[in-house]
């Protein structure tokens, strides 16, 4: 990540907000409040929705570096953890939208 992110900028991994995750993998909300297996096009289109301005990097995630993983880098809204839980939270709405 470059320095002009820094404090500006956050940086999401789906395993952050992804309920089949445990703690020690790197999941950063409560499974109630992350989402079941998040796909990155909904990470991006959730922070769309925030107006967080979304940029998609080809970066793994660093203890799952193996996998061909990309990131999402947003807008800082408040804390991360509550920026999180804002993305978390669009895309469970999203797709209670999307099943009616």
């Amino acid at each position: 990540m470059s320095r002009d992110y820094k404090g500006k900028r956050v940086v999401v991994w789906a395993t952050y907000i992804d309920s089949s995750q445990t703690r020690s993998q790197g999941r950063r909300l409560s499974r109630e409040k992350a989402v079941w297996r998040p796909r990155l096009e909904e990470i991006v289109r959730a922070a769309e929705e925030l107006g967080l301005d979304p940029v998609v990097e080809d970066s793994p995630y660093p203890r799952r570096w193996f996998e061909d993983k990309k990131r999402v880098v947003v807008d800082k809204v408040e804390s991360k953890r509550k920026t999180l839980l804002l993305i978390a939270e669009t895309i469970k709405k999203l797709r209670e939208h999307r099943r009616s």
